[in-house]
């Protein structure tokens, strides 16, 4: 997906795995879906694992080991900030942030009334 399609409000421009086995997890939808991934050098000098398809990433794998493993879906919107707390007024758990992540932008993480977790994002290109 180009970044401009990314930055669309409203769209699915991003998805992320977390769980126990980042490398099992990693192997098996490489095997599975055909997805190449590659390493992506963050600002902070970490890495972070890319799906990479066609030209560019379409997700990753979170770095950080999470007890059970799942799929999360971000969702682009103007304001970071302004998603989340309609969100927890809403009846919605936030989980993480909102927070910054240097080199990507501003996101939350949260957990719909129902329970399912879903995250919103407003990347830095669009805060400029």
């Amino acid at each position: 997906m180009s970044e401009t399609g990314m930055t669309t409000p409203g769209i699915a421009g991003w998805i992320e795995h977390s769980g126990p086995d980042a490398a099992s997890a990693k192997a098996f939808y490489r095997d599975v879906l055909g997805w190449q991934i590659a390493d992506m050098p963050m600002q902070d000098g970490s890495s972070y694992s890319g799906i990479m398809v066609g030209e560019g990433p379409i997700g990753g794998f979170s770095p950080m080991p999470a007890d059970d493993a799942a799929w999360t879906i971000f969702v682009t919107v103007e304001d970071v900030d302004t998603c989340a707390a309609k969100a927890k007024s809403a009846g919605a758990g936030i989980l993480a942030g909102p927070m910054d992540v240097p080199g990507v932008g501003r996101m939350v993480v949260m957990n719909d009334p129902q329970g399912a977790r879903i995250a919103a994002i407003t990347y830095e290109s669009m805060r400029t």
